[in-house]
């Protein structure tokens, strides 16, 4: 009993003393060594006053993805007060929920709940299991719902005010209005997606099992159908592949040669985002193991029985099916939408922001991930404006030199110059001077006028892109939102971004860049297709131990690595599991 008073005193000093933020105990008891470890958050349960008595800065951030997730993470100022509101209270692990589908990782170990990642030292962070379904600009407050049914008040609708707030509410699956895909389609976007395919595999097995069915009938049961030939319905079919002929063969033995997996693809090719020797690669994999995939078939009906696919050609055709997974891209959510209109942005996919990610004519709302997209300044909407801050002298023609002089700041402010510059393998700016210059003068004496330099700059536009909706893009746009923030004061003082081209003085920051780190395929077979930097592409099972470490390397805690291992040397050793919980 004594030992156990010790151990309360020193909870209680934990707790009564936040600024033992990091301790190690160590003591032994009856022989045996025992070691505590405290990581307390001093901020925990703080109030929204600093030390020097100035009010906090309140943002509000909606969604616990990717986006979210790592501007949560990243941020580190103790001037804020987090608040983020968010129907999920955990973060997932997206791109391992095929593996969860098939019982190869579990759903425990790819989520991490949002109160664990949201105890920081500096910041005050609270969370709200709710869904926000409106957003009000005007008086700067976003109107919820909560999900437990009643808010604190007993109302089940309340509203939160921010200073600032960051829409990271992500994206919801494109159905394209096709009649019957809502209602009897399966979809993989988030941990309960997962699950649900999961019980619906397994139960597909044991209800083909069943007695005085016919073969057909057992066939129509195990026919599993997915359409979209994208990662995530390349990477489920490799699973589910996978998980039938190594696991459930064993199983229910009668079942094997009844099996049948379709993938359905309106596009000519599968992985389309990929290098044409992935594509390749994947399709030929795909033919080899008996996945059969239907290029340019366009879905056009679900029902309960079956899906009507139409070719390119026009021929219609009838599949009868046992389960559909859906899996053909992403569509903006309700409240999105709304907030659209309201703002004058109704005509477009997603949220438009401008390269600091800040939603176009809202000062202090930031829109990230899935649900937005960089709207990139045009360099010919500017071309003036560039032209006379690049003319120094104001002589009205352009040298070289001066050019020089304002390179890095025009190519920070429109990075298609510098892509465009690439894409014609010239070797500096010189070379997209003098292609536009009327004489033939050396590389010194170039001197444009301003006509002039609209040619040499007016095809540098069409290497305007928009960023794909990826993991990979939204996370690392909250770490660039997190830094912004963490130097808002700093920045306002001493700007560290490009000359305003429209205007004088400099940016606050720097513009986003993404920066693209590669992609991986799995394919199944242990062999994954990795397309790396530098346009390297490596396929077969060495590229699937390089999956295997930066999976693991990328999950959001310590807890979930582990978890991720353990569950993968589990499957090594006892294979995947097969029961439908």
């Amino acid at each position: 009993m004594r030992n156990f008073s010790v151990f309360e005193r020193f909870a209680k000093a934990f707790q009564d003393s936040p600024s033992l933020s990091r301790i190690l105990v160590v003591s032994t008891i009856s022989g045996g060594g025992v070691i505590a470890y405290s990581e307390a958050n001093a901020s925990y349960g703080a109030n929204s006053v600093v030390e020097t008595g100035t009010k906090k800065k309140k943002v509000v951030l909606l969604g616990t993805g990717w986006a979210g997730t790592s501007f949560l993470k990243n941020l580190d100022n103790s001037s804020y007060e987090v608040q983020v509101i968010s129907p999920r209270n955990y973060f997932a692990f997206t791109p391992l929920l095929p593996s969860v589908t098939c019982g190869t990782v579990e759903a425990r170990s790819v989520v991490e709940p949002i109160r664990n990642i949201g105890r920081k030292k500096n910041v005050d962070t609270s969370y709200l299991e709710a869904e926000c379904f409106k957003i009000d600009p005007a008086s700067k407050k976003v109107y919820c719902r909560s999900k437990q049914g009643i808010a604190s008040n007993g109302k089940k609708e309340f509203s939160v005010d921010y200073d600032y707030l960051v829409i990271a509410t992500g994206a919801q699956s494109n159905t394209f209005n096709i009649p019957g895909v809502e209602e009897n389609c399966h979809f993989l976007k988030e941990v309960e997606d997962a699950q649900g395919i999961r019980k619906t595999v397994i139960d597909s097995f044991e209800k083909a099992s069943l007695p005085e069915l016919s073969d057909e009938e057992r066939k129509k049961i195990l026919h599993f159908v997915v359409v979209g030939g994208g990662p995530t319905g390349v990477e489920f079919a490799a699973e589910l592949h996978d998980f039938v002929n190594e696991d459930l063969v064993r199983l229910y033995p009668k079942a094997k040669d009844l099996v049948r997996i379709t993938l359905l693809e309106a596009a000519d090719h599968i992985l389309t985002m990929f290098d044409k020797r992935i594509t390749e690669f994947a399709e030929a994999k795909f033919n080899r193991d008996g996945i059969d995939v239907k290029l340019g078939s366009m879905v056009t009906k679900v029902n309960e029985k079956d899906i009507s696919a139409k070719t390119k050609g026009g021929e219609v055709s009838s599949i009868p099916y046992g389960m559909i997974v859906w899996s053909t891209g992403i569509g903006t959510r309700p409240v999105i939408k709304d907030f659209m209109k309201q703002i004058g942005q109704g005509n477009r996919r997603a949220l438009a922001t401008d390269e600091w990610l800040r939603v176009e004519g809202c000062d202090n709302i930031y829109a990230l991930g899935d649900c937005a997209t960089i709207n990139q300044r045009k360099v010919m909407e500017d071309i003036s404006a560039i032209f006379n801050k690049a003319d120094k002298d104001k002589s009205g023609t352009l040298t070289l030199q001066e050019f020089q002089e304002a390179m890095d700041d025009i190519c920070a402010r429109y990075p298609q110059l510098e892509l465009y510059m690439k894409s014609k393998r010239m070797r500096g700016i010189a070379d997209l001077l003098l292609q536009a210059q009327a004489d033939d003068g050396s590389k010194k004496n170039i001197e444009l006028k301003i006509e002039e330099f609209k040619s040499a700059l007016s095809q540098v536009d069409s290497q305007v892109k928009f960023l794909p909706a990826t993991a990979q893009v939204a996370a690392q746009q909250g770490t660039y939102l997190a830094k912004c923030f963490d130097r808002m004061e700093a920045c306002e003082k001493n700007p560290e971004g490009p000359i305003r081209m429209r205007g004088e003085g400099r940016h606050r920051f720097r513009p986003f860049r993404y920066k693209h780190l590669g992609q991986f395929a799995p394919l199944g077979g242990e062999q994954t297709a990795a397309e790396l930097p530098g346009d390297w592409v490596s396929i077969g099972h060495s590229s699937q131990w390089l999956w295997y470490s930066v999976y693991a390397s990328k999950q959001v805690s310590w807890r979930t690595r582990v978890l991720v291992v353990s569950d993968w040397m589990r499957r090594f050793i006892f294979g995947r599991d097969s029961s439908s919980i």
